[in-house]
C-alpha cells in the first residue's frame, strides 16, 4: 500500500469533479460538490493549522465559513480555469485572501485578546509534531484523503461481487498494519475467521486484495491526472508522502 511530498503540493486537478460541480441538475451538482468539499476540506485545513498558524477551532471556523460563503454562495469553483492553472493553487490562494480578511475585519473591531482572536497568517500554531514540517502536514491530509477513496472504492467492489473475504483479509494484513498500527493477523487465524481453505489459500487471496486495490488507487487518482503518465507520477507523490510521514 502506498504510504503518507514536496511542500505545498496537491496532486493534478480533478476536474472533472469541477465539471460536474458547474451541472445545472440540482442533485448532480451537490454530490460533485459534496465529493470535491470531502477531499479537499481536510487539507484545506491541515493547511491553515500547519502552515498558518491557525488555532484548530478557529480553523474549523474558518474553512466551514469559506465553504459557505466563498464556494457554496458565491459559486467560487464555477471560476476555477484549468489553463489558468491548478486547482490548488486557487483554492489555497481564495482561502488565505478569506483568511487574512477576517483576521482583518477581527483587528478593525479591536476584539481583546482570549475573545477568539484569530492569530496572524505568520505566526506559527503550538503544538505542531516534532521533526514535522508544516507542509508535511499539508500533504498527509491529502494523500490520506486519496487512500480513503481508494480503500472506499474496493471495499465497494468486494462487496458488489460478493467477496468480501478478500476484503477481510486486507483489512487484517494490510489496512489495520499501515494505517492504524494494528498488529497483522496470522494466516492461521485468518483461516478460521474467513472460512478459507489453507493459509496458503489465504496468502492467494491477499495477493489478490492487493492488485485489485491497486486498480482502485489508480482509479481513485485517474479522477484527477489527465493521463497514464500522470496517474504514474501521482502515485509515486503519494507513496513519498506517507513514506514521509511514517505511515
Amino acid at each position: 500500500m502506498p504510504s503518507f511530498g514536496p511542500a505545498d503540493r496537491f496532486p493534478v486537478t480533478q476536474w472533472s469533479l469541477v465539471a460536474r460541480a458547474g451541472q445545472d441538475d440540482p442533485e448532480l451538482r451537490r454530490k460533485a460538490l459534496g465529493e470535491l468539499l470531502g477531499r479537499y476540506v481536510p487539507a484545506l485545513r491541515a493547511h491553515l493549522v500547519y502552515r498558518k498558524g491557525v488555532a484548530e477551532e478557529k480553523a474549523d471556523d474558518l474553512v466551514q465559513e469559506f465553504v459557505a460563503d466563498k464556494i457554496l454562495e458565491k459559486d467560487l469553483i464555477s471560476r476555477a480555469d484549468r489553463s489558468l492553472g491548478k486547482l490548488r493553487t486557487f483554492l489555497l490562494t481564495a482561502l488565505d485572501r478569506f483568511a487574512a480578511n477576517q483576521f482583518r475585519d477581527q483587528q478593525a473591531q479591536k476584539r481583546s485578546p482570549g475573545k477568539g482572536r484569530m492569530v496572524a497568517l505568520d505566526e506559527r500554531a503550538d503544538g505542531l509534531p516534532l521533526g514535522q514540517r508544516p507542509s508535511e502536514a499539508f500533504d498527509v491530509a491529502w494523500a490520506r484523503s486519496v487512500i480513503k477513496e481508494a480503500l472506499r472504492q474496493m471495499r465497494t467492489e468486494c462487496e458488489t461481487s460478493d467477496r468480501m473475504q478478500l476484503w477481510g483479509v486486507f483489512e487484517c494484513r494490510v489496512v489495520g498494519p499501515t494505517l492504524e498500527g494494528a498488529p497483522a493477523v496470522d494466516y492461521g487465524t485468518l483461516v478460521e475467521r474467513f472460512g478459507f481453505r489453507s493459509p496458503t489459500q489465504a496468502s492467494n487471496a491477499l495477493t489478490t486484495a492487493k492488485r485489485m486495490y491497486a486498480r482502485a488507487l489508480r482509479c481513485a487518482v485517474g479522477e484527477y491526472a489527465q493521463d497514464e503518465h500522470e496517474v504514474e507520477a501521482e502515485i509515486a507523490e503519494l507513496k513519498e508522502i506517507l513514506g514521509r510521514a511514517g505511515r
